[in-house]
């Protein structure tokens, strides 16, 4: 076994010292400050004893005494001396006012751009721009950290939900071909099925990495939102009555003022991302009401149901990327991949309107959608 030699230990006190950080004369930007100061201190020396020594050859040349030429020399050499003591004073008040929080977001700096995005740099709390600077550079990093976490959230996640239905076509397949189950119309159902799971996944995240880019394509037009909620109504209405839920419609208002610049299809998808959800979690016997109102200049969509409520721990969280209510739920039992409200919160700020979720007094869940109402909407007359 090898030895430690003196160096080890050497080594050893010498992490230890640096294990609370480098002393303040190694800090980052010091070695600039001190050439700085050396250089600049040398000019000054230089120029104000030069400055002397014309003082006393010009007293002299001016028929000065010689009691006045020396008192001019003295004097010319404490001003060089002086005039350094005061500038290093100045420079040292910059170098940590300045100098160090530059060479501190400059070293932050570089450590992001190798991938270190935890890394944060001081706030001396003072109102100055510096301290203002630092708070900016901490929220971009913050925001850059939270960034990356989401995305290797969001592969984590599509992993886990391609997974599932591959497996099961997999293994169908290799069932097919090995004998074990037979060709049926049944057995070739599921499979399918399965394919098409995938492909609305697929959709799905496609619409959603769209929305979030901004690139989304829209057929804008004036779009009057009774015909909309209509619409939908006739839509999920079916499902409704199969689960004996009172599925309504409600307009507040003159339907005149109740127009908005949307895309209806993208709009109506909205709706009924939150009507399936609805709908999924509302028992029997419930309610489920679609309403539309005029708020000053915006046009308010609620959605509302009689069902459990979203726990308050979990609002913050449910128009992000797979989020379910009820991980224990299946695809089989009608648990979508919990993109649904991902893509609804996209949609809405695709159009200029915010979507937010509330737990009701007498319980259940409303979501409320805020899109800006048109200033001079066109007259629609009713078939």
């Amino acid at each position: 076994m090898k030895k430690d030699g003196p160096w080890r230990r050497h080594d050893y006190s010498y992490s230890e010292k640096w294990r609370s950080g480098p002393p303040e004369w190694q800090q980052p930007g010091c070695g600039l400050f001190l050439r700085f100061l050396f250089v600049f201190g040398l000019v000054v020396l230089l120029v104000l004893g030069g400055m002397g020594i014309l003082a006393l050859l010009f007293t002299r040349a001016a028929g000065g005494s010689d009691s006045i030429a020396p008192l001019v020399w003295a004097g010319g050499c404490g001003l060089a001396l002086a005039l350094p003591i005061l500038a290093g004073t100045i420079a040292s008040r910059a170098y940590r006012r300045i100098t160090m929080p530059l060479a501190e977001v400059m070293a932050a700096a570089d450590a992001v751009a190798e991938g270190d995005l935890s890394v944060r740099v001081g706030e001396d709390g003072r109102d100055n721009q510096f301290a203002k600077l630092a708070h900016s550079f901490n929220r971009m990093t913050a925001e850059l950290q939270r960034s990356d976490q989401l995305r290797r959230n969001l592969t984590a996640d599509v992993a886990h939900e391609l997974r599932t239905p591959l497996h099961i076509i997999q293994g169908n397949l290799e069932g097919l071909l090995d004998g074990v189950y037979e060709p049926t119309a049944e057995q070739i159902g599921g499979t399918l099925e399965e394919t098409r799971m995938l492909a609305r996944l697929v959709d799905d995240l496609h619409i959603l990495s769209q929305a979030e880019a901004g690139q989304l394509p829209l057929h804008l037009e004036a779009v009057a939102v009774p015909e909309l909620l209509a619409d939908v109504e006739t839509s999920f209405s079916g499902q409704a009555a199969a689960k004996n839920i009172d599925l309504t419609v409600q307009v507040e208002g003159d339907p005149a003022d109740l127009v908005i610049m949307g895309d209806m299809d993208r709009l109506d998808q909205v709706l009924s991302n939150l009507l399936v959800n609805s709908l999924r979690y509302t028992p029997q016997g419930g309610e489920v009401a679609l309403r539309a109102s005029r708020l000053d200049n915006t046009v308010q969509i609620t959605v509302t149901d009689t069902g459990a409520g979203i726990p308050a721990e979990e609002q913050p969280f449910i128009f992000e990327r797979f989020w379910r209510g009820d991980v224990s739920r299946s695809h089989a039992e009608g648990a979508g991949a919990g993109l649904g409200l991902a893509i609804a919160k996209q949609l809405v700020a695709a159009h200029g309107g915010t979507i937010a979720a509330s737990d009701r007094a007498t319980g259940g869940t409303c979501f409320t959608i805020s899109i800006p109402a048109l200033a001079a909407p066109p007259r629609f007359v009713p078939a």
